[in-house]
């Protein structure tokens, strides 16, 4: 997981890490400290004294903060916290930087990618790249798994960039199988909501997100996708949304929930007079992908190009520098919806994304067709979408247990 730092609903400082009893022991020196033993979370007054103290607590360890809070610290740690410090001076970075770039790859890749690479290299005494091959990857990811014990999804992430390193930057095919231990994939079935508890976990949710947790509900959206919703790609008229560039950089159509077009529309309405506001101050632009800001240069202080759902301040973007107002950050939804699931008594590990899960569920249960269900989800495969029927049980038939057949057992 890492160091996430970001804000809770009382506007305190917020952090999450992995237990480390060294960690818990500095934290514990730092003034206004709060522990919440049922979220399992740290709390910190907001200011620069508590930022500057974490940063000192977590230097040298992965912290993802929110990019609200970087205007608290001084511009070289706020560099490092929010990504836009540079790697160690080697110029293999900046041709790996670059690359991601030019591919147009997220940053969040950027921000996983590079980290790997320099730990890969670290693994093995700053080697150059050129003079290892498939051995040396199949030992550092070994490593992970067998002395960090990480899971199989970091262990992928790892392997990903390396590849990365070696097939699109050095030009390097590695043609020999990578034999690494690899971490055991869980085989999870992922957690469902009954409509019952689905619509409890709604209510519990506070005022300024619920609208945000309905739509990701009524329209089976992923927590990104909900949150980069422009305004252009919002259809009253048809009752649909169109998700752009989403997972695998395809665009695809779900549906608008009809009892959502009011208050959406609502809610557009008041984002709009903030649009406004920051136009009058020369600050309504917002973040275009790959070249369109070159291609259409009035495009990113245009309406139809906002954010749905805007941050409630202006941030800088870690790549070009330039401060305009993004859209609401991804932890903080995604507390919001931790803080419900336990407001409202659920037992279960509820998630944002237990909201997809469920609203796949509920659409099967309500009889539609599994290719339909796919379509909306994005799925790119029909047996991604086909796990849903087994939380059904119903695995292409309905499937009713022997034993139900007798009225007292």
């Amino acid at each position: 997981m890492g160091v996430m730092i970001g804000r809770d609903a009382s506007g305190n400082i917020k952090v999450t890490f992995d237990y480390n009893p060294t960690h818990v022991e500095r934290v514990r020196t730092i003034p206004g400290r709060k522990w919440h033993p049922e979220e399992k979370y740290w709390t910190f007054p907001l200011s620069r004294q508590s930022l500057s103290q974490l940063w000192s607590v977590f230097s040298g360890e992965k912290i993802d903060v929110d990019p609200e809070l970087a205007d608290l610290l001084p511009k070289k740690v706020a560099a490092v916290l929010t990504g836009q410090a540079t790697q160690p001076s080697n110029p293999l970075f900046a041709q790996v930087r670059d690359l991601i770039r030019l591919k147009h790859y997220s940053i969040r890749t950027e921000k996983s990618y590079l980290p790997w690479i320099e730990r890969y290299l670290l693994f093995h005494r700053n080697k150059d790249p050129q003079k290892m091959g498939a051995s040396e990857i199949e030992d550092f990811l070994s490593h992970l798994a067998v002395d960090l014990n990480v899971s199989s999804s970091t262990q992928n992430q790892a392997f990903n960039a390396l590849l990365f390193l070696y097939r699109d930057v050095l030009k390097i095919q590695l043609d020999d199988s990578i034999n690494a231990i690899r971490a055991k994939k869980p085989q999870y079935r992922p957690t469902v909501m009954t409509q019952e508890e689905t619509m409890r976990l709604i209510e519990a949710v506070q005022p300024d997100y619920q609208l945000m947790v309905k739509l990701i509900y009524g329209s089976g959206l992923r927590l990104m996708e909900c949150l980069r919703l422009r305004v252009k790609d919002v259809d009253f008229a048809h009752s649909q949304i169109v998700v752009r560039d989403a997972k695998g950089m395809k665009d695809r159509v779900t549906v608008l929930p009809e009892n959502l077009g009011e208050p959406l529309a609502e809610h557009m309405r008041r984002v709009r007079v903030i649009y406004e506001d920051d136009k009058l101050k020369g600050r309504a632009s917002v973040y275009l992908p790959y070249a369109l800001e070159r291609k259409y240069p009035k495009a990113a202080s245009e309406w139809g190009w906002q954010y749905v759902f805007p941050a409630k301040n202006l941030s800088t973007d870690p790549r070009t520098g330039i401060i305009r107002r993004h859209h609401i950050h991804e932890q903080t939804l995604q507390s919001t919806v931790r803080e419900a699931a336990r407001v409202a008594g659920l037992d279960k590990p509820v998630s944002v994304h237990t909201l997809r899960h469920s609203f796949a569920t509920h659409l099967l249960e309500s009889n539609y067709d599994i290719r339909t269900v796919q379509e909306l989800l994005g799925h790119k495969d029909v047996s991604t979408t086909m796990i849903y029927t087994h939380v059904l049980n119903r695995p292409g038939i309905s499937v009713r247990s022997p034993l139900d057949k007798w009225k007292k057992v």
